[in-house]
């Protein structure tokens, strides 16, 4: 997956096109951004975010297009049992999360397979 696919992998498990932003920054939206080499190391950075009113929330940086594009497309706010719709509602995100542990994983959290990362 990378950024030319991932708008279509979205589309296709029913994320509304506009809840997802790639390449630009866009209020109301996640965002997957290319950012430019800064410094004398030369690396390409990948940002994914949530941006409304001009701020970001949930921001995270990867070194590799693939897995930030893997990163967006696992957010369980975009998936079954979250809003779909971008953010999810205060009070929502932390038991999205937790529903979405697997068939190894437990709701609650704990020690069993699958809860690995798992909020």
């Amino acid at each position: 997956m990378n950024v030319e696919s991932i708008t279509t992998w979205l589309e296709t498990v029913g994320v509304p096109a506009e809840v997802v932003s790639v390449g630009t920054e866009a209020d109301n939206a996640w965002c997957l951004l290319r950012e430019e080499p800064l410094g004398e190391d030369g690396a390409v950075t990948w940002e994914v975010f949530w941006r409304e009113q001009g701020n970001r929330y949930d921001w995270a940086r990867f070194t590799n297009e693939q897995v930030a594009c893997h990163y967006l497309f696992g957010r369980p706010d975009l998936g079954p049992g979250g809003t779909r719709r971008g953010r999810p509602a205060p009070g929502r995100a932390r038991a999205t999360r937790r529903t979405r542990c697997g068939a190894g994983g437990t709701r609650a959290g704990g020690s069993r397979a699958g809860t690995a990362g798992v909020t």
